[in-house]
């Protein structure tokens, strides 16, 4: 936060031409410190509150909209399986198939490719973050 920053050395100055006990000058600056820490983890609690409020809803669709999402492309990405089979079977039918995926996924817009990205490695992100404090299991 550049501007609590630009405070806490001026700060930390004062402090030190003020406070002339080296002991209480140390609890001065820790408790610059805390205060510095405390307001930090305010700013991540006030950001990260829309998606606690999303995964803590009541309605199925809020709760789960992310999840979904993912098994969504999942399934997309697992198409390639039956479509090995198909290739296996009828080379012509399956390179049919795969340029009408192809143009299909042509005509999905960028911003939604970089959308579905972005939000993947938010979710995943946000998953692990909350798994190392043990928040979630």
């Amino acid at each position: 936060m550049p501007l609590f920053d630009s405070i806490l050395a001026p700060v930390s100055k004062i402090i030190d031409k003020v406070i002339p006990d080296p002991e209480a000058r140390d609890r001065a600056k820790l408790e610059l410190l805390k205060l510095e820490n405390s307001r930090e983890l305010q700013l991540l609690q006030a950001s990260l509150s829309p998606i606690v409020a999303e995964a803590s809803s009541p309605d199925p669709w809020t709760s789960r909209a992310r999840p979904s999402f993912l098994y969504v492309i999942y399934a997309m990405i697992l198409w390639a399986l039956p479509m090995g089979l198909i290739g296996a079977l009828s080379p012509a039918t399956a390179r049919a198939i795969g340029e009408a995926m192809t143009a299909y996924l042509n005509g999905i817009p960028e911003p939604l490719y970089a959308l579905f990205g972005t939000g993947y490695l938010g979710y995943s992100a946000m998953r692990q973050w909350g798994k190392t404090r043990g928040s979630d299991r």
